[in-house]
């Protein structure tokens, strides 16, 4: 088992109250056009048990798909859930094989590697109470396909589940592998987009692939699939109500380099991507990131100034000139995980600045 310090701050659900909301407003609506008789004729559904998929005390940070009621699916690096919960332990129904971290209490984050069916995540059983959990999933990319599909929580015999507080901030990270983690020891949770959101008590999502490239040139392009669900399958596109980002930091142009893309086609893209986030997120600051390599340094700098130009007083360029050194990197291109935590001492306090 692998574990790494995870901190005791967790999430609230505040889609839970967008969607009590829209229940309210649809009955009313039904109510003005039925002549006060929807309300009999339409009874509410019945609400999930404590701990199955739909249970509104657990809540889902990150792009997950619901439209399953009974396995709820994360096909981007980084996604996780956290509830409170009652009694002495708790137990993850897994459908299919996966490795995935679980913290109780605001513990270490321990590994339960190559699981699969029921998972005892309190092998040790804890002292009667109330109980706080996190899991997420390990990154499905490369040659690893687990099967990171939630199908619920199994509880002591009269235990329940709660909602926890929400943090204040949510951040987004939109990059690639090195935006994922890829060659760190814990992955996704041990880089930086995963580090500076504990750090700075906020939650945290990435939306990063492996291989990525901002241009759609032979290989994912995040210009376009950063609206999507799952990059990689025809889904719908995500659902952009479900959570508002407080900043998104964007990390791309490593690899479009090695796909042929322009300097002019390149800028090109950024300014829409930078649009793009924009409307999905009107109120974020972004953060355009010079990548570690220094690639299109100049082409993402127009690209700033462009949208800047246009009316955008919330988004800058990060110059991210000498923070690695060779002994941040596990190869030419990735950092290793000293690299990611001079990532994070650099850049944490950026981003805390404008939120």
């Amino acid at each position: 088992m692998h574990d790494i310090p995870l901190r005791k701050r967790f999430l609230g659900r505040p889609a839970a109250l967008g969607r009590a909301l829209a229940a309210v407003l649809a009955v009313a609506a039904a109510l003005l056009a039925g002549g006060g008789t929807a309300l009999a004729a339409a009874p509410a559904a019945a609400a999930a048990a404590p701990g199955e998929p739909g249970d509104r005390n657990i809540h889902f940070t990150g792009r997950w798909d619901t439209t399953d009621p009974g396995a709820y699916t994360p096909y981007w690096a980084g996604a996780y859930l956290d509830v409170g919960f009652t009694g002495t332990t708790v137990k993850l129904q897994q459908r299919g094989t996966i490795d995935l971290w679980a913290a109780i209490d605001g513990g270490p984050l321990v590994g339960h590697l190559n699981v699969s069916g029921e998972v005892n995540l309190t092998p040790q059983p804890l002292a009667a109470g109330r109980h706080t959990l996190r899991v997420t999933y390990r990154v499905i990319a490369g040659s690893y396909h687990g099967d990171a599909v939630f199908q619920g929580l199994t509880l002591d015999s009269g235990a329940t589940t709660y909602a926890l507080p929400e943090p204040e901030h949510l951040i987004e990270f939109v990059g690639d592998s090195i935006t994922v983690g890829t060659t760190t020891s814990l992955n996704h949770l041990t880089a930086y987009p995963w580090l500076i959101g504990e750090q700075l008590g906020a939650a945290h999502t990435a939306i990063a692939q492996g291989g990525a490239c901002l241009v759609a040139a032979g290989c994912v392009g995040l210009e376009e699939q950063f609206a999507r669900l799952d990059p990689n399958a025809p889904t719908p596109d995500w659902d952009f109500s479900r959570y508002q980002a407080d900043a998104v930091v964007i990390n791309l142009g490593t690899n479009d380099v090695g796909h042929g893309v322009s300097g002019a086609q390149f800028q090109q893209a950024y300014a829409h991507l930078l649009r793009t986030v924009r409307a999905a997120y009107p109120n974020a600051w972004i953060f355009a990131l010079e990548t570690f390599r220094g690639r299109y340094v100049a082409e993402t700098q127009a690209a700033v100034q462009t949208v800047a130009g246009e009316g955008d007083g919330r988004v800058s360029f990060v110059d991210t000139t000498g923070w690695l050194s060779a002994s941040d990197l596990s190869d030419a291109v990735h950092p290793n995980d000293q690299g990611h935590r001079t990532i994070t001492r650099h850049l944490a306090p950026i981003i805390a600045a404008r939120l």
